[in-house]
């Protein structure tokens, strides 16, 4: 029988654990404590639950966001009273940023031990603020029917709200008075025979996740989507903006984008976080450059857009965003959850729809008859049908190739002189950049992402730490056709549990790459606590300049001091004797070849430690002499 009925607390516990493994919970990660002793027997108990033992609070909480990002299910979090549940702030506000869904339960003491020094009591009602989706404070541990219905209907409402509307954190303290162990309590042992347990949980059935491309019934064709279609088909200078995406079905994602582009015939600028470079046969019109090529400022005014699609989040690049703001295009944010997206707050429409069913509705209705896709202006009383035409014999909802008629076999303009200046640009400014970093021979911090983004086994998932990683990720990843998995905290973008929300990425998944500065790796080495634990294989990639490499790209590093102290903050450590102390294999990568080979079969288990050694002031220095360059001449 999966309900505990030794005491209060272990009916109460065991209710809560077997509700959520009905509803489809799979991994609780679990910090050690008295308080939450009830909560950490009955997760330990139910074996179709993983549970995993982390020390750290924060390591454990971003340890647990990362398994939520692999999977896209809730992860369980459990801590005891006091200051523990202070330690899950941070993945809790980058969950709710990045909408990630978790599950978190904080052990408390009861009512009559608050307010009165009792030790480990602080106010934990609340106490991540506004950041979880839902959040409440269960009642005090009951044996009766009537709360123990409640407790079930009320964890089932929190898992839902984890993923509905929009996935991120829900927040769920519970009060325990003793006895904390599952000690024997008569009156409750005596309560087993009165209960079914088939019967107290008929109905729990795991949560679906709702199909995301399923398209819209006609009433939402008819209105703003349909509305913004007919100008998007009208406009000849159109931009699709793919930014950092972490989807579920990274294939589906990107082929949608990839119908859009080609219904339309518009570029395609894809942030290098977004999956759309690693699937470039998806899409033919893929610009990996437009930072670079923003930063000539001639070009930048020849390419302004009428209309911009902004997919999801804006990517990182400030160019940009600065373009952007000055060329202020009509934007259209797609989307399906109720956050804004708009940081620049221009003349900007949300289209709450997934970009799978944007292009779900882009092939089941008819294009303007006049004007193509990118040719002669429609007239103005040009429409779109409201209504979708039937599928029939199971007939595909692919698109055509462009060569075969474009969108619905309707011949599209097969000249769009805007679409070209893009693609010539690309062009020119990708065989540049290959050019100058192909020659490279000495360690250098930039090189590193182009050629990752070359030579890792195909789907490989990687986690790539803020700063500059990502942000030599979006100047320097190669297009390619190898479908690698990025994985990022661009929620809130902060550094806080880089490696322990990489192995959570990492665990039982396919062997993955962690790439990341020094600074951010030895802010969160007690991720490393996590290895005997850890089920997968981990390599991390560790450049390590000595200090924080992008504060060297802002103004404050020509003010020195206190540049060096208190920006670049040079820690000094021996990598290798750090992870002897954890047990981390370590090595350090002497030149390209190496890496290359280090690279080309991933092990099956553990974690290893790949570091270069670079210089960050020349690094930066290599970055401010080129980047403004790659398309200077154009």
């Amino acid at each position: 029988m999966p309900i505990d009925f030794r005491n209060t607390n272990t009916v109460w516990a065991s209710v809560l654990a077997e509700t959520l493994q009905r509803l489809g919970l799979t991994t609780a990660v679990i910090c050690p404590g008295s308080r939450s002793a009830p909560l950490t027997i009955a997760f330990a108990q139910n074996n179709k639950i993983e549970t995993i033992p982390i020390l750290d609070e924060r390591s454990a909480s971003f340890f647990a966001l990362g398994i939520a990002k692999k999977s896209g299910f809730p992860t369980a979090l459990i801590c005891t009273s006091g200051t523990a549940a202070a330690n899950f702030y941070p993945a809790i506000i980058e969950a709710r940023e990045s909408r990630i869904p978790l599950l978190i339960f904080t052990a408390d003491r009861p009512p009559e031990l608050r307010d009165c020094h009792a030790g480990q009591a602080i106010d934990q009602v609340k106490i991540y603020g506004n950041y979880p989706h839902w959040q409440a404070e269960l009642a005090i541990p009951s044996a009766s029917r009537g709360l123990l219905e409640y407790l079930r209907q009320t964890v089932m409402y929190a898992i839902e709200r984890s993923q509905f509307p929009t996935p991120g954190p829900v927040h769920l303290n519970i009060p325990f008075r003793d006895p904390l162990v599952p000690v024997p309590d008569p009156a409750v042992e005596a309560l087993e025979t009165e209960f079914n347990s088939e019967d107290f949980f008929a109905g729990l059935e795991p949560i679906v996740v709702a199909e995301t491309s399923t398209p819209p019934s006609p009433p939402l064709l008819r209105g703003g989507v349909g509305s913004a279609m007919e100008q998007w088909q009208k406009c000849s200078r159109g931009i699709i903006i793919a930014g950092v995406a972490q989807p579920q079905d990274a294939e589906k994602y990107c082929s949608a984008i990839g119908q859009i582009s080609k219904s339309l015939n518009w570029p395609v600028l894809a942030e290098g976080l977004s999956p759309a470079r690693n699937y470039a046969q998806l899409n033919p019109h893929l610009i990996s450059t437009y930072d670079l090529i923003l930063r000539n400022r001639e070009l930048a005014d020849k390419l302004t857009p009428e209309i911009a699609i902004q997919i999801g989040d804006l990517p990182t690049s400030k160019e940009l965003r600065n373009w952007l703001n000055k060329t202020q295009p009509k934007r259209y944010i797609i989307d399906p959850s109720h956050h804004n997206f708009d940081p620049l707050h221009g003349q900007t429409i949300h289209l709450r729809t997934s970009v799978e069913n944007l292009a779900t509705i882009l092939t089941l209705v008819p294009p303007l008859i006049k004007g193509g896709l990118g040719g002669d202006r429609a007239p103005a009383t040009t429409a779109i049908s409201p209504q979708i035409p039937p599928l029939t014999n199971g007939e595909s909802t692919q698109v055509p190739p462009l060569s075969k008629g474009g969108l619905g076999g309707v011949l599209t303009s097969p000249s769009n002189e805007y679409l070209e200046l893009w693609r010539n640009t690309e062009i020119q400014v990708r065989q540049t950049i290959d050019h100058k970093i192909s020659e490279i021979n000495n360690i250098i911090e930039p090189k590193v992402s182009w050629l990752l983004s070359q030579i890792l086994p195909p789907a490989t998932p990687i986690f790539i730490a803020n700063s500059m990683p990502v942000r030599d990720v979006e100047f320097f990843w190669k297009p390619n056709n190898l479908e690698i998995k990025p994985f990022f905290n661009r929620g809130a973008n902060g550094i806080d549990g880089t490696l322990s929300t990489a192995l959570g990425v990492a665990h039982r998944n396919q062997s993955s790459i962690m790439l990341t500065g020094d600074l951010t790796l030895l802010h969160d080495t007690n991720g490393f606590l996590i290895k005997n634990k850890f089920v997968g294989s981990l390599t991390i990639i560790l450049i390590n300049n000595n200090g924080g490499g992008i504060f060297e790209m802002l103004p404050v590093a020509k003010f020195d001091p206190p540049f060096e102290e208190f920006f670049a903050t040079p820690q000094q450590i021996n990598f290798a004797q750090l992870c002897a102390t954890y047990g981390v294999e370590h090595e350090v990568i002497e030149d390209w070849e190496q890496l290359k080979q280090k690279l080309s079969f991933l092990p099956n288990s553990g974690i290893r430690v790949l570091e270069l050694q670079t210089n960050r002031r020349s690094d930066a220095k290599w970055r401010q002499d080129n980047l403004s360059k790659f398309a200077k001449d154009l």
